[in-house]
């Protein structure tokens, strides 16, 4: 596999790794915290959508389409699957008709952005995410699920 799309699977590991980070322990009234701007199940049907496009720009058949959020639980699943999906095409090693480097300044840097705004919203509901080194976690291509591994070097 050539190094750009290596690089854009290890970045979809990352991405995944920190979304479950700021995801997990997160109660189901957080979907609906209305703090500031979007709700939260809002943002992550977003980022659904968002890697479903990636998808479909991959494979040469461009849509875009804005989900109605599911309930939360449902939504975290979709969210999920949805980045599965954009990685296994990855893995295949199939022709690529969007450049590597637009799939990371769009989908991949725009769902970044949005975990950090998790992320913010989870301290403002008062359910904030635990730091951690995220340079020694153990991310690695290919582990794009919400089951990750525990954090290496957490913040005391």
């Amino acid at each position: 596999m050539d190094e750009k799309r290596e690089l854009l699977r290890h970045a979809l590991a990352a991405l995944a790794y920190r979304a479950a980070r700021a995801l997990e322990g997160a109660p189901d009234h957080f979907a609906g915290f209305a703090g500031a701007g979007r709700l939260p199940v809002h943002i992550l049907a977003h980022m659904g959508d968002l890697f479903d496009w990636a998808l479909s720009t991959a494979v040469g058949q461009e849509r875009w389409h804005t989900s109605q959020p599911l309930v939360w639980p449902a939504e975290k699943r979709r969210f999920f699957e949805s980045l599965q999906t954009f990685d296994a095409f990855l893995a295949t090693g199939g022709p690529l008709h969007a450049p590597i480097e637009r799939l990371l300044q769009g989908p991949v840097a725009d769902a970044l952005t949005h975990v950090g705004q998790l992320a913010m919203l989870r301290r403002m509901a008062g359910s904030p995410t635990r730091g951690e080194n995220f340079y020694v976690a153990a991310i690695a291509v290919g582990q794009v699920g919400a089951d990750q591994p525990a954090a290496v070097k957490p913040f005391k």
